[in-house]
Parts: structure tokens; C-alpha cells; sequence
């Protein structure tokens, strides 16, 4: 690991992207596991492979909704960490 100290406006554009990165993760967890599912009922008249979609992300949709998100929110994180010279090996 570089242990090279940020400048305060070095440290505060890292903090921005990450803040960024985490209020889109966050909005995503949200829609993913609370909007559609408040929505199941009008989601229900769409079938997918004999299930009603709102059954489908109830049971498999939001849980792979958030594995996705994991692998991305950790990879885009890793970008802005190497893009200020912060990353880890």
C-alpha cells in the first residue's frame, strides 16, 4: 500500500466520489429491496417463466440484484481508490 498522504483537496475529491458512489449504492439498495417490492401487487400482472414478476425479484430478484451491486460498488471503489493513489494491494 502507498502510504502517501492526500492533500486536503486531494482528500476531499476522494471523499466526494466516495460519498457519491455510496449515495448510488444506497438509492439502488433501496429501489431493489423496498420500491419494487411496495409494488409487487402491480408487478404481479407481468409473468416471467410461469412466475409473477413481483414474486420472482421477492424471491430471487432483489438477492441478485444485491449480489451484483456488491461486486460493483467494491470494484468501483477500488478505481477512485487507485485514481488518488490510496488503493490497497
Amino acid at each position: 500500500m502507498d502510504n502517501r498522504k492526500l492533500t486536503e483537496g486531494q482528500a476531499q475529491a476522494h471523499w466526494k466520489k466516495t460519498s457519491t458512489l455510496m449515495w448510488t449504492v444506497l438509492f439502488v439498495w433501496f429501489i431493489a429491496g423496498f420500491g419494487v417490492h411496495f409494488f409487487a401487487v402491480q408487478l404481479n400482472q407481468i409473468v416471467i417463466f410461469g412466475f409473477p414478476l413481483g414474486f420472482y425479484m421477492a424471491a430471487q430478484g432483489s438477492l441478485i440484484i444485491f449480489v451484483i451491486l456488491c461486486c460493483w460498488n467494491s470494484s468501483a471503489q477500488n478505481k477512485i481508490d487507485e485514481e488518488f493513489g490510496v488503493a490497497e494491494d
